[in-house]
């Protein structure tokens, strides 16, 4: 059986925390490494796990807010660097429809500082629709997400079946219903308290409706605001959802 785990390495926002790195989640599935976002503070975190950047297969952009593509650019910029430890497999980099041409605006302002010697594959993933695409080890399938025009949510499958789903920023939407259907598990947003929704962003007693609406098997709770830490946002989650739920934590892990 292939084994396949979970790590928050970032459970915040843009808001600058001490506890909180901004968005960024680690999955690894047998030997392939995939990271979902990469806020502000994300090479740390991963540092934290014992796990190097050269060690990344692909990054996976929810969206192209600053809070998760933050260390995009310090990224791909420290994979360029030639010590006996720089990277020896090719660097998928993906996003919704938009993603090469906000790659080729930060090629503008950085020039060849962003160009790998062994090059970088990117992928767009369709924002108007159910997209799909099979890797060595696990397959990815997307749906559009309700919060910018290039937002998709990402439910990884591995070879023993078992689900991932990672819905980015969004409010509600019955797209995430379906991509989390059955899901393993789901690392949902939940920005803000029940009494301060803000468009764009969910709650918990929201994203524990979809979860219970998708009969997901393990709710995680991320990207909270300051405002999060305030609440008991397990009792207002628990309005809608039953199931086993997790409250993220800056690298907390999760074993599938």
């Amino acid at each position: 059986m292939t084994r396949t785990s979970v790590t928050i390495l970032g459970s915040g926002t843009c808001v600058p925390s001490l506890k909180r790195s901004s968005c960024a989640v680690l999955t690894e599935i047998g030997e392939a490494r995939l990271l979902f976002d990469s806020g502000p503070g994300t090479m740390h975190r991963l540092l934290n796990t014992g796990i190097e950047i050269f060690d990344i297969d692909v990054v996976f952009y929810s969206h192209f807010h600053p809070d998760h593509t933050g260390e995009l650019v310090p990224f791909i910029f420290a994979n360029k660097y030639p010590d006996s430890s720089r990277r020896n497999r090719l660097l998928t980099l993906a996003g919704g429809r938009g993603f090469l041409n906000f790659i080729n605006g930060l090629k503008a302002v950085y020039g060849d500082w962003l160009e790998l010697p062994e090059g970088v594959r990117i992928i767009e993933f369709d924002t108007n629709q159910p997209d799909s695409r099979q890797f060595e080890s696990f397959a990815v399938e997307t749906m559009p997400m309700n919060h910018r025009e290039e937002s998709i949510g990402y439910r990884i499958i591995d070879s023993d079946d078992r689900t991932v789903v990672y819905s980015g920023d969004t409010d509600k939407t019955e797209n995430l219903v379906t991509l989390a259907a059955g899901a393993d598990l789901l690392i949902c947003e939940s920005a803000m308290p029940d009494e301060k929704k803000v468009p764009g962003h969910l709650t918990p007693s929201l994203a524990g409706d979809m979860a219970a609406r998708a009969r997901v098997k393990k709710l995680v709770l991320t990207h909270l605001y300051p405002e999060c830490d305030q609440v008991d946002l397990r009792a207002q989650c628990r309005r809608t959802y039953q199931g086993p739920l997790v409250i993220a934590e800056d690298l907390m892990r999760i074993e599938l």
